[in-house]
């Protein structure tokens, strides 16, 4: 390998332009391919089947069979008065045009207007209202209608009994006087029985009157009672300042589409109304012209000033920077354009921005550094530009592919969008490889000797580098003092402390996907979320959607009454402000509700009343329910990544300990440096949940109301530190190894392997750390803790870890660090990652060095010594 890359940057060096012409011509071809297709990103994050989904699906059909038609995903568009009254007339009319302009925009199926649906609740309860009114005078009617009854009856038994008591006086007075005022008496007993049937209809009448009655105020009970229920459910503040504007769409995937949610946006604010501002609940952070902000730059320009420091000149340290910036430009094109073809979460070009521009800076600055070196000690520019690529780039290449595996290896999780942001970023990693085995070779052959400050190549040229080297050999032996073990103790007992008291905070971990609260504080989406949480209480920000399938056969009237039965036991359950029907299956197979819990979506108690709603079912043994929302989506995307997570993790350290073996032909070197590692990461993430978690700097950092850590940043900053922290342990650990084999003390071999790398890995880590820092500051919610762990946990890993505890452990352990069972050291293969084969082979000349060839077009013979 270490031949064949140097080979291919001498060619580099050789054919510069054609190699610079190469990229920029896939740079703008990928421009090309992005331009047709458009950024098609998406703010879903797939993780497969889980109950949220499956309820969503069912909800999907439920929806599509009722009145409301269309999907389940939506957004609020929250409208205020600038001057905290009430909405005029004029801005209610100019609010509704643009609600009527916004049902137009592509993939919207409606959008609720919360005047005309404030109106229909008012006109229902003044219906209720004025139907309890009727009933009430219907029912006094019915009374008097009884009393009327009552009297009658009262006289018909009087009639009966002055009638009875005649006919026994006829017949007292004999056959002929009763025969007589017989007639007369029949007449009047047929009156009184017509009278009495009259009576009974009045009363059977009166009686299915009243069970009328009944059922119609059994109608006004339960509708007033679903009114009251439902009372914490309002679209317009009590203040009359602040309206909700629900926008639903088309689809069902959990979250909004960007684009309908840039169109809906769009509407409102090409159209405003004059005193009236809006702010959409959920920003189209997909926008890629968002990507790099003044954070991101100013991180940039940090890496920029570490790169002159320690190469000394501005055109060694533009190199660099040019390579990963042409890197980041290819791996973000191949993204994006990815989006066409398959969901590309928006958080995913970010990821690849991230590590494109720190890995791509610091594989770049390990060549030129080596390069520079090469030909301080006489090197010609070709001939060096070949030993750095074929020594430095073959550690490149290792580190790289130890990255691009543990990337790659997100795979495993089983969750869509991980694996895709694993491989997304692992291409940005091979890209950044590729780049600095290709470009920079070829820059640096354009450069010549100009990476050297000018007493530099003055030096060059004159010094002979057999000398040079043994001058280097012999001042570091000089130099050499080995730390003793007491005091190698002492650093790791302190350096293990500092990292353990940093992971305490692990002992807290609640994952869970950022909401809107967590944005920067001049965002739309912040603005909305506090905003509805002052008018109208947090839970707004949370709502919950329950289906609640029904038993079979039931009328409209039994569906009436299990939907309060429902709404009853659901609005009894902790934490619950308030419940409504939202749908009804056309079958009346099903129902839906609307929840609205007491607290945000990234609340305890929140997450606490899904649990409870899903352990409820089938609630009050009938009826089984299931929930949705975006706090049930968290919650079961949470559970699910964090079920992945101890899988990967054995892959992770299994993987390393294997790769550090073949590197370093030792088991206890291996092994330390894993656990050292896991210290790092323990680390990191402790220190993510004491600032997004705990809120700790939250206020000066600007970062937003504390809440869960982002459920997949556990298991994504696992891959990606575990490929840095690889990447430092070979560029010292190949250098103690190298110095232990050529015979110096194990000891001796420390501390010239950590004074021979520690000052590129210094600079790489503040590099990467520069970069990773200034996504703190990311508009992004998402990208703002994935920035801040990983510059915390280089920061941990590379000074604490590689520079001060894996050396004092190596010291304390001597001779023995290196111990490897010999039918061990048979099978495995020598692996050169430093290439001291390859130099072996191209020895440094005797005398000062003659180029064989310029960039582009040399010819063999040329004659271009270094300083010339």
């Amino acid at each position: 390998m270490a031949e064949l890359l140097y080979r291919l940057g001498k060619w580099s060096a050789r054919r510069a332009k054609t190699v610079l012409a190469l990229w920029l011509a896939l740079l703008v071809a990928l421009g090309v391919v992005v331009a047709a297709v458009g950024v098609n990103l998406s703010e879903n994050l797939d993780v497969g089947e889980t109950e949220t989904t499956q309820v969503a699906d069912r909800l999907q059909e439920v929806m599509a069979s009722s009145e409301r038609e269309g999907g389940t995903d939506s957004v609020q568009m929250v409208a205020t008065t600038s001057n905290g009254e009430p909405f005029t007339a004029a801005q209610k009319a100019g609010i509704e045009e643009n609600i009527a302009a916004a049902k137009k925009v592509d993939m919207v199926s409606d959008v609720v207007s919360p005047f005309a649906t404030e109106q229909e609740r008012a006109d229902q309860a003044k219906q209720l209202k004025d139907g309890q009114a009727q009933l009430d005078a219907a029912k006094e009617k019915l009374q008097a209608g009884r009393e009327q009854l009552k009297a009658g009856e009262s006289e018909a038994v009087a009639g009966q009994t002055k009638l009875d008591a005649a006919r026994k006086q006829a017949k007292a007075m004999g056959d002929a006087a009763y025969a007589a005022a017989k007639p007369q008496l029949d007449a009047q007993q047929k009156q009184l029985d017509a009278a009495s049937d009259k009576l009974q209809a009045s009363h059977v009448k009166l009686d299915s009157g009243e069970r009328e009655l009944q059922e119609q105020q059994k109608q006004l009970d339960q509708g007033s009672e679903l009114m009251q229920l439902a009372e914490g459910i309002k679209l317009v503040s009590d203040d009359g300042s602040t309206a909700i504007l629900t926008v639903t769409f088309t689809t069902s995937n959990g979250t909004a589409p960007a684009a309908a949610q840039n169109g809906v946006d769009a509407v409102f604010t090409e159209h405003p109304v004059d005193g009236v501002d809006f702010k959409l609940s959920a920003g189209a952070s997909a926008d890629a012209s968002k990507l790099m902000g003044p954070g991101e730059v100013i991180g940039l320009v940090i890496a920029a000033i570490v790169l002159i420091i320690m190469l000394g000149t501005l055109f060694a340290a533009g190199l660099p920077i040019i390579t990963a910036l042409l890197g980041v430009g290819v791996g973000m094109m191949i993204t994006v354009a990815l989006g066409a073809f398959l969901e590309v979460a928006s958080v995913t070009p970010m990821l690849g921005l991230m590590l494109g521009l720190a890995v791509g800076i610091d594989y770049s600055l390990f060549i030129v550094n080596r390069h520079r070196r090469q030909l301080r000690q006489g090197h010609g520019v070709i001939e060096s530009v070949g030993l750095a690529t074929g020594t430095s780039g073959n550690a490149v290449v290792f580190a790289g592919a130890t990255v691009v595996v543990a990337l790659l290896g997100l795979n495993i999780t089983g969750l869509p969008f991980l694996g895709l942001m694993g491989t997304s970023a692992a291409v940005c990693v091979l890209i950044a490889v590729l780049m600095a085995i290709t470009l920079t070779p070829a820059l640096l052959g354009l450069a010549k000797e100009r990476v050297l400050r000018k007493g530099e190549r003055a030096a060059a040229h004159a010094a002979t580098p057999a000398a040079s080297a043994e001058e280097h050999h012999a001042e570091e032996a000089a130099q050499i003092k080995v730390l003793p073990r007491w005091k190698a103790a002492l650093a790791v007992v302190a350096g293990v402390l500092v990292l353990l008291f940093c992971a305490l905070p692990v002992a807290d971990l609640r994952t869970g996907l950022p909401d809107n609260g967590s944005e920067s504080h001049d965002s739309s989406a912040y603005q909305a979320y506090t905003t509805l949480a002052d008018k109208f209480g947090a839970g707004q920000n949370s709502p919950l959607v329950v289906l609640a399938d029904l038993p079979e056969g039931l009328d409209d009237a039994g569906v009436v009454s299990a939907q309060l039965d429902i709404a009853r036991s659901l609005k009894a359950m902790d934490h619950v402000t308030a419940v409504a029907p939202a749908a009804t299956a056309e079958d009346n197979s099903a129902v839906v509700f609307q929840v609205i819990p007491s607290d945000g979506p990234s609340a305890e108690s929140t997450e606490e009343l899904v649990h409870a709603l899903r352990d409820a079912s089938p609630l009050n043994g009938e009826y089984t329910i299931g929930v949705a929302g975006m706090a049930a989506a968290n919650i079961d995307m949470s559970a699910k990544i964090v079920s992945t997570l101890p899988a990967y993790l054995g892959v992770v350290i299994g993987l390393s300990f294997l790769i550090l073996v073949l590197v370093f032909r030792s088991l206890l070197v291996p092994l330390i440096a894993t656990l050292g590692f896991v210290l790092s990461y323990a680390a990191a993430l402790g220190g993510v949940v004491a600032i997004f978690q705990w809120g700790w700097l939250g206020d000066l950092l600007g970062l937003g109301t504390p809440g869960p850590i982002l459920s997949f940043l556990p298991t994504i900053m696992l891959g990606i530190l575990f490929g840095l922290a690889m990447d430092y342990m070979l560029f010292l650990g190949s250098g103690m190894r190298e110095a232990y084999a050529h015979g110096t003390e194990a000891r001796a071999a420390v501390v010239q392997g950590v004074r021979a790398g520690r000052s590129v890995v210094i600079a790489a880590a503040i590099i990467m750390i520069s970069v990773f820092g200034g996504f703190l500051f990311s508009h992004m919610s998402m990208v703002r803790p994935i920035g801040f762990a990983l510059a915390f946990g280089v920061l941990a890993d590379a000074f604490v870890v590689r520079l001060v505890i894996i050396p004092a452990l190596m010291t304390i352990l001597g001779k023995s660090a290196w111990w490897l069972p010999r039918w061990l050291d048979k099978i495995l293969p020598n692996v050169d990652v430093e290439g001291a084969g390859l130099e072996a082979r191209h020895p440094r000349p005797a005398q000062p060095a003659e180029e064989e060839g310029s960039a582009e077009g040399g010819k063999e013979g040329d004659k271009a010594p270094v300083g010339a």
